[in-house]
């Protein structure tokens, strides 16, 4: 399983931290197989239902929100410096894990993917951040999970928390506009 987690999301190598490393490919592992997923699934999954018919996948928006993060974080510190205290191995773990509860959120029925029961009373922010907390992930990364969405709009966003919702939002909404 951690070879095919590596293979789709090969940004995990740009964690320096091992334990971090190896935690992110676990849960995503997990994930996977506790839902059966296949790589061809995943290839296929959509990375929103609220967007009909959308051609991006689970893991493009993934790797697309971890260099879209990344990035945002590269040019705050680089115009900041150590004004702004960014940790880019929570900014990067916690980008490729703010959708990992979508494995649990989603299930096919008849090669097309709708909620699942879970899904349909616990969004993937959510479940995500459980799942991440439960591999024994840092506050900080399960905090990333879990206010990356709306669910996390009251939270107090952590610097890292705040690059990844914006991260993930401009990896949304200019798709909504043709949804």
């Amino acid at each position: 399983m951690m070879n095919l987690v590596l293979k789709l999301i090969p940004e995990i190598d740009l964690i320096k931290n091992s334990d971090l490393k190896e935690k992110t490919v676990k849960i995503w592992g997990k994930a996977i197989s506790e839902n059966n997923w296949t790589e061809d699934d995943l290839m296929k999954m959509p990375f929103t239902l609220l967007i009909e018919n959308t051609d991006i996948n689970i893991i493009d928006h993934t790797r697309s929100v971890t260099q879209t993060a990344i990035k945002i974080g590269e040019a705050l510190k680089s115009y900041h410096g150590e004004k702004l205290k960014i940790d880019f191995d929570i900014l990067t773990a916690g980008a490729i894990l703010h959708d990992v509860g979508k494995l649990y959120e989603y299930k096919k029925v008849d090669s097309k993917f709708v909620k699942s029961e879970l899904g349909a009373i616990v969004r993937h922010p959510i479940s995500g951040a459980a799942i991440a907390y439960g591999e024994g992930m840092p506050f900080e990364i399960v905090h990333t999970i879990a206010s990356h969405s709306k669910e996390g709009d009251a939270a107090k966003r952590s610097v890292e928390a705040i690059i990844i919702h914006h991260a993930d939002f401009l990896n949304y909404e200019p798709f909504k506009l043709w949804g």
